[in-house]
């Protein structure tokens, strides 16, 4: 094969080792360079052999990185896909809206694909992915990454030993991060349904995947309530101006850009958020962008129009149930905080790496730290990002689908989980799910 997932066996028994698996990065924002940095970490496992990107800076910043020859560079993915197939693996991360042509496109030409969540933002175009993907027998891995924390994983094992017995209810809270929304969905891609799409969806679809996969049995019935309760109009300060670097109030917001962007940037940060907002990060560069740009609006004044707090009721077979919250307004930031309720014992987590297991039996109380991997580059979502793409080359190189968590049916029923408890949401009801 001359992309790389063979393994070649010797005359004395003994095997070769495992030829990396190349890929093309489709989208180098954030997440795309994340997936892409594990061939940094693991040149013998992956190697980055093509990139598509819009952003000249960006794009050019993966070319040097990798040493990509430029026949494999492309401002757009279309022409990607008028190429044959030149790598074994596709990571799709454009944005959300963006997903599904060239997720379709890449799998009908025979790409394997890391599709960063949400699939899409409809139901039609997960189910066309789903269908693409099976149709040409490539794998799909969704960026599912909560599936792979070591905390969450640790939950799951406890659950199928045993331990706390029957699940009879899981509680589960994303704390969003105050700042951390302004950034992403008042001021940012993710703001409006019509260009990106709702906050459940595009913030949370990873936790309602991970209620599903603690449960692991199906969800019959789903209710929510929600709204975009504080980032409006109706509550900007008075004497607030429609940018932060010309308002005499800044000072007492919370949400201002300066506070956010400038002050770390005058600090020395070049990190995330701040690599939003300009692709040079320097006060200047900084300063300039909150001028001009959608990062510097008042955060009372923008066009946003998603959910800024959100809950979500499941009654799961058997008469199990859960709970989902989805919050703005935290001092922490997406380290999320659940609760497993079981006939026998329960569970909690609090921190993203401790899991606290109380047994009723004996009153005993045991705690397991789970640890983060090291020496890498992929330290998001509590080394979560690492053990995703790390299943999923080990998948690829042998030829094991069953080391992806997060495949491509299993990731479509929990999407349709989300859009229901949304149907949910905007109705006003109840809403009982068919058998998939």
């Amino acid at each position: 094969s001359p992309f790389g997932v063979e393994v070649s066996g010797r005359m004395d028994g003994s095997k070769t080792a495992l030829i990396a698996v190349t890929a093309v990065v489709v989208g180098a924002g954030n997440r795309g360079k994340t997936y892409a940095s594990y061939a940094q970490d693991c040149p013998d496992k992956l190697r980055v052999v093509g990139v598509a990107e819009p952003r000249p800076v960006r794009r050019e910043h993966v070319e040097k990185l990798y040493n990509i020859p430029p026949t494999e560079v492309f401002d757009d993915w279309r022409k990607l896909v008028q190429r044959p197939r030149f790598a074994d693996v596709a990571f799709v991360c454009t944005q959300d809206r963006d997903h599904v042509e060239p997720a379709v496109a890449l799998a009908n030409l025979g790409y394997h694909l890391l599709l960063e969540k949400p699939m899409a933002v409809t139901d039609a175009d997960c189910e066309r992915i789903t269908r693409a993907c099976e149709a040409n027998s490539v794998m799909l891995c969704v960026g599912h990454v909560l599936r792979y924390t070591p905390a969450n994983r640790k939950i799951k094992e406890l659950i199928a030993s045993g331990a706390i017995g029957d699940v009879v209810n899981i509680q589960h809270t994303e704390p969003v991060g105050f700042y951390h929304f302004a950034h992403s969905f008042v001021r940012g891609n993710w703001r409006r349904e019509d260009e990106s799409t709702f906050s459940l969806l595009a913030k949370s679809c990873h936790d309602v995947d991970l209620i599903k996969y603690w449960m692991g049995v199906p969800c019959l019935r789903v209710s929510s309530f929600g709204s975009l309760r504080h980032f409006t109009k109706a509550n900007k300060p008075n004497g607030a101006a429609s940018r932060c670097l010309d308002c005499a109030v800044e000072k007492s917001c919370p949400y201002s850009a300066k506070k956010v962007y400038l002050e770390p940037a005058a600090r020395g940060h070049t990190g995330w958020p701040l690599n939003a907002v300009a692709d040079i990060i320097d006060v200047e560069s900084i300063t300039e962008a909150l001028r001009t740009g959608p990062y510097g609006r008042c955060a009372y004044e923008c066009d946003n129009d998603v959910c800024d707090n959100q809950v979500v009721n499941f009654e799961f077979e058997g008469g199990r149930t859960a709970s989902f919250t989805m919050i703005a307004f935290t001092e922490k930031l997406c380290i999320r905080t659940t609760r497993v309720f079981g006939t026998l014992g329960e569970l909690h987590c609090d921190d993203g790496n401790t899991v606290s297991h109380y047994d009723f039996l004996t009153n005993a109380k045991h705690q397991y730290h789970t640890q983060h991997p090291t020496n890498t580059r992929l330290i998001g979502h509590g080394g979560a990002d690492y053990h995703l793409i790390s299943n999923f080359i080990d998948a690829l190189q042998q030829k094991n689908p069953s080391l992806v968590a997060t495949n491509a049916r299993d990731a479509l029923a929990s999407h349709r989980l989300v859009f229901a408890a949304e149907d949910a949401r905007r109705h006003g009801r109840v809403l009982t799910l068919e058998p998939l």
